[in-house]
């Protein structure tokens, strides 16, 4: 096989990683969000709920929570899958487990916030709603960002995880290669390839912490 066409292949694969990637985020930041207002609700089942769900998403792997997702349907429901449904099932896994610990993250920034910055904004006129998305979010967003920015480079490696419902994404395209051509360089291209995303991804996340600066 050609040089041309092994990074042809790797090249579909890594297409693959960046789709998981995007979808992941778009549904895991929102969606942690809304879990981390359920775990500090005043509502102790809404409380209890949210917290029972963030332990059994933390407490295991996230291979596991793709299997039971991917196969759940037909051994619980006796609904058949299909092959498409794969690409469902991963954005699912990955969303649900991930919104766990980015709900975390936000919870812990929530709840540094001073009272004060409430009970002024308060005075001034301002609703919760408004308080917390106009005062209180932009700040948290700064201090969360750290902890985002490290959820987020695991996020990139994790992808690999896909392989385990036999989704072909860009680590399981490179062993495939790999595999047929009983050769490392695949597996060392998809090394680099994994290694400069998660570098592209850390300078954006460190460029926009500095624009963030000034909630210092």
């Amino acid at each position: 096989m050609s040089l041309e066409i092994m990074m042809r292949q790797l090249a579909g694969g890594m297409l693959t990683t960046i789709q998981i990637f995007v979808l992941t985020l778009l549904f895991s930041l929102p969606l942690g969000l809304v879990v981390s207002f359920g775990r500090m609700s005043k509502n102790k089942l809404l409380r209890g709920i949210t917290k029972l769900y963030i332990s059994i998403m933390r407490g295991t792997p996230l291979m596991l929570q793709l299997l039971v997702v991917y196969f759940g349907p037909y051994y619980i429901f006796g609904i058949s899958i299909s092959s498409s449904y794969r690409a469902y099932a991963v954005v699912i896994a990955f969303a649900i487990n991930y919104a766990a610990y980015f709900a975390e993250i936000y919870r812990g920034g929530i709840e540094s916030m001073s009272k004060g910055q409430y009970e002024a904004a308060k005075v001034l006129g301002y609703t919760k709603m408004q308080t917390f998305f106009k005062i209180i979010f932009p700040q948290v967003i700064k201090r969360i960002l750290p902890s985002v920015t490290n959820e987020v480079i695991t996020l990139v490696k994790d992808t690999s995880l896909a392989f385990s419902i036999a989704y072909v994404e860009m680590f399981t395209t490179a062993k495939a290669i790999a595999a047929s051509q009983k050769s490392m360089v695949p597996l060392v291209a998809a090394g680099i390839f994994y290694y400069v995303f998660n570098f592209v991804v850390a300078a954006g996340m460190e460029l926009w912490e500095k624009k963030l600066s000034y909630y210092s």
